[in-house]
Order: structure tokens, then C-alpha cells, then sequence
């Protein structure tokens, strides 16, 4: 049971947009009243309901259009006339926008309107995702700079849209709708290599891919405009009054290093995400090139490439999100009672026990294509596992005035170190070991192959990261939660020293 405090809003102490008092981060707050600290909203459990909807809903979206590109990767290559270390780079340029403009997100996600930047982000997506579509072959650069730009919308909602459903719910309830919220990046993936790959086999031009997402995209700006709406920061935890908290951005970095649980399950999403971004980049083209190796299917001369592989990969991407994220979220409520650092353990395990399914994955699909996407499937399955828990970790061991800095900074840091460069990095070795033998169809495959070994080595890293971070977690949820109750304006004084952090409350 989750308990009750009541801690007292802006309103409490007489503050009113237009005074400027409780406003603490610089004359520039006063300038945008409009997306300061709105007077808290009365969220009803439906329009929670509603809103959490529409979050999953542009979720899933996000996803579709990050991996569509990876569904026709075979086409852009004939299309551009581009290496797979060129080609690489359009997830790399994508992937550092997206890492680079997180942090600003999540500064502004802690102080500002979260609705309104959502809005704003996911205006610049819907924009320049579609513009992606209308690049000739000779302006590859172009391409590269509209894939870099589709990364401002994304860091907006990444940052901020788990924050707001940490405001709408608290406990177990919450455990059960981030799970639902995480279940449609692997769902997105997954549709994202099949939509892509069917819209190009349906039309004969690779580039009506990236057209469906952002139609899609419209659906989702006008539901985000009119139902979701901006809780106030901590509401799920003090029945709806939101936390007041005023820290520098300085203070929350500090405060963020010092809880050791955040550190060290961030490092455990970077190799996460080092992992899967490179596999659900290259796993289609890598299948494709086993087949051609095996004599199975002829070599692509011209586009349309055969797109099978893309459309199976999407499918066990679907399936093994679905079943791992909900298997991930049930270990964890089952066994939470029992075991209180369980969540970071599941997460050791997941990518601990996925690191040997890749390895037979690498090796046997030169053999036995329905025996690789058996242990394809094993392996989805068990990162799959992760998704849902690694973020209610961060949403219990970080106060909520915090969040969205602490989610845009493990972005920031997960992707710096894992998906921007790992795609890239598989690309690189996988052109440098083909130049012994450029033409040969055979040592294309090799390539690729010996160059996705780096996976499952990370793998296994991760879930090093996250059994260092099972030692910590116990203290630093019940830190956090000692922060939220705290009766008076002083930081809780625990094991390790806090930056300030008022909480102005008031007993009834």
C-alpha cells in the first residue's frame, strides 16, 4: 500500500501565473507563462485511462518509423549505391539528435508544460518524417540531415511521456501501465519492418515506407491535443496536489549520481540498447544474406529486394515483445513482496540469457534458417523481459520533480554509448572483413556475421551492470519515497548526502 500525503501546490501559497513567485529557474521562466506550472488538474481514473492511450498510441508510432527504414534497408542500398557502414549511418545521425537534445527535453520536462513540448516535438517528427519520403538518389546527404531532425520529436516524448504516466499511477497499477506503454516498442519494431517492407513490395518504391507513419502521425497530434493531459509532478503519489520542487539543473545531475541504483541500471539500458539497436538494424539483412549464402534465394540486383526476412523478423519482434514484457512485468509483481530488488535481477537475467541464444543465432543461420529464428525467437523473448521494468525502476528510485531529467539523461547515455554507434560500429567491421573478398556473395554474409559477435559480448556486460545494481536498489526506492513524504522543507539527510529539494507540504 502506497502512502497518503498531502503536499500543497503553488496555489496553496497564493501563487498565481502571473506573479512569478515559485518560478526559480531564471527570468526566462517568466517570459513563457504559458508553459509554466499550470494549476494542478483533476484527473479522472478515465481520463487517465484515456490519456495513457494516446501515449501508447504515438509510442507506437515512434517505433514503427524508427525501424521502417531497417524493413527496406536492402532497397535504400540499391537505390543510393551505399555501403553497409553509409547506410548505418542514417540510424547513427538519427540516434545523436535524438541523445543530444534529450537532456534540454528533460530540463524543460521538469519545469515547463509537458504537454505542450510533446506537442511541439511531435509537430518537427510528423514534418520532417514525412519530407524523408521526397529525397532523390543524388541528395543521400539530405536524407541524413531530415533522419537527424526526426530525432528532435522523438527526444521530446521519449523524455517526458513516461514521466507523465508516473504522475497518473503509483504502485502496482503503474508497474501494469508502463508495461503496457513499453510492450509497443518491440510491437512498433516489429510493425515497422512489416509496414515498410509492405508498402514498398505494394507500390515498387521503397520511399512510400516512410510515408504511412507520419498519416499515422496526424491521428495521434490531434488525440495528444485534446485528451492527454499535464498532472501535476508527483500527483500519483500526495493523491493529486504534485509535488513543488526547486533544485538547479546542477543540484539534479548531483542528486541523479549519488542514487547508485539509476547509475548502474543505466549502464545496464545502454548495453540493452547497444544490443538491440544493432540486431534490429542488420537481423533482417543478415537473414537475407544467409539465404543467398545457403543458394536459397538469388542475389538482389534490383529493387524491389525479396523482403521476407523482414516480414518474419517483424512478426517474432511482435510476439516476443507482447509475451516478454508481460512475463518481465508479472515475475516482477509476483515476486516484489518477496524479493525487493527483484526488478534489476530480472534484468540480469534477461540479457544474461540471451547472450547464448545470439551466439547459435550467428552461427547456425549459415545452416538452418528455421533453427535461427528459433533462437531469434528465444532471444526477443528474454531482452523482451527488460522493456517494462527498466523504466519503473527509474520511475521509483528518482523523486518526481526529477524524472524527466533522469529519463532524458539515461536516453542520452543509453543511446551515446549503445544504439548510436553499434549499428554503425557492426557496419564498419562488417565492410572492413568483406574487403578480402568484395564480390563474393559468401563473404558478404561472413562479414555481417563476424561482425554481430560484439552483441552478445554486451550483452553479458549488461546484465553485469544490472546484478551491481540490484545491491542499491532497496535503499534508493525507499530514499525517494522518503523525499515524497517528507513533512517539512528539508531534504531527507539518508546514507549519502542530497542536494536540496524543498517540498513545501501542509498537514490537514
Amino acid at each position: 500500500m502506497e502512502p497518503e500525503v498531502s503536499v500543497s501546490t503553488p496555489q496553496d501559497r497564493g501563487w498565481t501565473p502571473d506573479s512569478g513567485e515559485g518560478l526559480h529557474y531564471g527570468s526566462f521562466a517568466n517570459s513563457l507563462a504559458s508553459l509554466t506550472h499550470q494549476a494542478p488538474e483533476r484527473i479522472t481514473p478515465r481520463q487517465a485511462k484515456i490519456a495513457v492511450a494516446v501515449l501508447c498510441y504515438i509510442n507506437l508510432i515512434n517505433y514503427m518509423e524508427r525501424y521502417t527504414i531497417a524493413g527496406v534497408l536492402l532497397n535504400l542500398q540499391k537505390f543510393f549505391d551505399i555501403s553497409d557502414s553509409t547506410a548505418a549511418l542514417l540510424q547513427t545521425v538519427f540516434i545523436c539528435s535524438f541523445l543530444l537534445l534529450a537532456p534540454l527535453f528533460g530540463y524543460l520536462g521538469d519545469r515547463y508544460n509537458r504537454k505542450y513540448l510533446m506537442i511541439g516535438g511531435l509537430s518537427v517528427w510528423l514534418v520532417t518524417a514525412a519530407a524523408s519520403s521526397l529525397v532523390t538518389e543524388s541528395l543521400f546527404w539530405l536524407l541524413m540531415l531530415l533522419r537527424a531532425m526526426v530525432g528532435i520529436g522523438e527526444a521530446s516524448y521519449s523524455a517526458i511521456a513516461p514521466t507523465i504516466i508516473g504522475d497518473l499511477f503509483t504502485g502496482a497499477q503503474r508497474s501494469v501501465v508502463i508495461c503496457i506503454f513499453y510492450i509497443f516498442i518491440p510491437i512498433g519494431s516489429g510493425l515497422g519492418y512489416i509496414t515498410g517492407a509492405g508498402m514498398a513490395a505494394l507500390t515498387g518504391d521503397w520511399r512510400w515506407a516512410l510515408r504511412i507513419t507520419p498519416i499515422m502521425g496526424v491521428v495521434g497530434l490531434v488525440l495528444l491535443v485534446f485528451l492527454c493531459p499535464n498532472p501535476p509532478r508527483g500527483a500519483a503519489e500526495t493523491n493529486g496536489e504534485g509535488v513543488a520542487g526547486q533544485s538547479s539543473y546542477k543540484e539534479d545531475i548531483k542528486y541523479l549520481l549519488r542514487n547508485k541504483s539509476y547509475v548502474w541500471s543505466t549502464l545496464g539500458v545502454t548495453a540493452t540498447t547497444f544490443l538491440t539497436g544493432a540486431m534490429a538494424f542488420w537481423m533482417p539483412t543478415f537473414l537475407s544474406r544467409a539465404r543467398i549464402a545457403q543458394n536459397l534465394r538469388p542475389p538482389c540486383v534490383k529493387e524491389p529486394c525479396n523482403a521476407t526476412d523482414s516480414y518474419i523478423f517483424g512478426a517474432v519482434t511482435v510476439v516476443t515483445g507482447i509475451l516478454g514484457g508481460c512475463l518481465g512485468t508479472g515475475l516482477s509483481r509476483w515476486l516484489r513482496d518477496k524479493v525487493p530488488n527483484v526488478d534489476p535481477m530480472i534484468c540480469a537475467a534477461g540479457l544474461l540469457g540471451s547472450a547464448p541464444c545470439l551466439f547459435v543465432v550467428i552461427f547456425v543461420a549459415s545452416a538452418n534458417i528455421p533453427t535461427t529464428y528459433v533462437f531469434i525467437f528465444l532471444g526477443e523473448l528474454l531482452i523482451s523481459l527488460n522493456w517494462a521494468v527498466m523504466a519503473d525502476i527509474l520511475l521509483y528510485v528518482v523523486v518526481p520533480t526529477r524524472r524527466a531529467t533522469a529519463e532524458a539523461l539515461q536516453i542520452s547515455v543509453g543511446h551515446l554509448l549503445g544504439d548510436a554507434g553499434s549499428p554503425y560500429l557492426v557496419g564498419v567491421i562488417s565492410d572492413a572483413v568483406s574487403r578480402s573478398d568484395p564480390t563474393s556473395h559468401i563473404w558478404s554474409f561472413q562479414s555481417l556475421k563476424y561482425s554481430l559477435l560484439v552483441c552478445p559480448l554486451v550483452g553479458v556486460l549488461g546484465g553485469v551492470f544490472f546484478s551491481v545494481a540490484a545491491l542499491y536498489i532497496t535503499e534508493d526506492k525507499k530514499a525517494a519515497l522518503r523525499l515524497v513524504e517528507a513533512e517539512d522543507s528539508q531534504p531527507y539527510q539518508g546514507p549519502s548526502p542530497e542536494p536540496a529539494l524543498e517540498l513545501s507540504t501542509q498537514k490537514k
